[in-house]
């Protein structure tokens, strides 16, 4: 599916939001804007990737669980301790579902949770192309082409500077 990424996680996490990439959600960026939401998109992508990391631990001891009935044929299981393993993966669940739909209703687009990679859409020149940013990065530094991704990042400059542009003139 382009445009979000989703490793390693159950189908459910890899939907689109109903709302994802609707004309009337969509959203061009000036570098000041984009750079203004990091510290909010910063902690709401935290956030999910704990949701995420307490969603699969939970589901390993589920899967542990089970394993182990099949294995005993259900004698001598905790089952507290299964029922507990779900309603906390549950809770992650939807606590990750959120936090990702809290990322993309900034109108930034999440390209890879496990590593934190978020463009914000801009146009250059006319062209819409991403500005990139990871978590770690202290701020927006580059950016792509819609069909480059990460691999294609270039520094912005002052090229770029003075010919980009969010949804209102600058």
């Amino acid at each position: 599916m382009p445009g979000l990424s989703y490793p390693r996680l159950p189908a459910l996490f890899r939907r689109r939001p109903r709302w994802y990439n609707r004309p009337d959600m969509a959203k061009r960026f000036t570098l000041a804007e984009a750079q203004g939401l990091i510290p909010t998109v910063d902690r709401l992508l935290h956030e999910a990737v704990d949701a995420k990391g307490e969603y699969q631990h939970a589901e390993q001891v589920i899967h542990e669980f089970t394993e182990h009935v099949m294995m005993m044929g259900g004698v001598m299981v905790d089952r507290d301790r299964a029922l507990d393993a779900r309603a906390r993966r549950d809770d992650a669940a939807s606590r990750l579902r959120e936090g990702i739909e809290a990322v993309l209703e900034t109108g930034c687009l999440l390209k890879d949770l496990d590593i934190g990679l978020v463009d914000f859409p801009t146009l250059f020149r006319g062209v819409e192309v991403y500005l990139c940013w990871k978590l770690g990065e202290s701020g927006i530094t580059f950016w792509h082409g819609v069909d480059e991704g990460f691999r294609g990042r270039k520094p912005i400059d002052q090229d770029f500077l003075d010919n980009h542009q969010g949804d209102r003139p600058q």
